[in-house]
């Protein structure tokens, strides 16, 4: 038997894009809308658990409503010769009357309700002159834009690439700290050793 036709409309509805640098967690919505006049339980799945988080990654939408996922990359060292081979699924099924437990709802789904969309992971980096390009256009529209203030207009651009270094400084700090916090509950831990070997004497 044909399976059923994804009844979600799906946006985006075969790439999911991904635009680095990928030093930062990125975000990118997809948003699933139920235009049936049935209520539609559906869950998000992916090939790279580790690498995404997901929210929500499961849910119940109501007839005519739309729902957003944000889909989370998690930071990793990207090599633009790579491609990536990582995918999403999203399988729904109609929600059947007075829904009380999802987890049942996806257990006693038959095979040949289900329904799924599948989408491919993109990954994108801002080519050089992208960049100098948009902080051309920021400028631009600072000065137009830019509210009679007593300080000088700051471009945009400039101050996300501030942030930029001072994020991935704070990461540094961040791991340092860690690292830090590791010995020390490490000398906490052999000192209640021997403090529990003194006791015992």
């Amino acid at each position: 038997m044909a399976r059923l036709e994804q009844v979600l409309i799906l946006d985006p509805p075969v790439e999911l894009k991904f635009k680095g640098p990928f030093t930062d967690v990125v975000t990118t919505n997809l948003k699933l809308k139920n235009p049936a006049d049935r209520k539609v339980c559906f869950k998000v799945k992916t090939t790279a658990p580790r690498r995404y988080c997901v929210r929500p990654n499961s849910g119940i939408i109501d007839p005519g409503t739309t729902v957003t996922v944000s889909v989370m990359l998690q930071p990793f060292d990207y090599d633009p010769n790579e491609k990536s081979k990582h995918k999403f699924m999203v399988q729904t099924v109609y929600a059947p009357p007075g829904i009380t437990d999802m987890e049942a709802v996806w257990k006693d789904a038959k095979p040949e309700d289900l329904m799924d969309s599948k989408l491919r992971c993109v990954f994108e980096l801002p080519a050089e002159n992208e960049k100098s390009n948009d902080i051309e256009v920021n400028k631009a529209a600072t000065v137009t834009n830019a509210p009679k203030s007593d300080g000088p207009a700051m471009p945009k651009s400039a101050s996300i690439s501030m942030d930029d270094t001072e994020v991935r400084k704070l990461v540094e700090e961040c791991k340092r700290l860690q690292v830090e916090l590791a010995k020390m509950t490490d000398e906490n831990r052999q000192l209640k050793v021997q403090a529990c070997t003194f006791r015992s004497y």
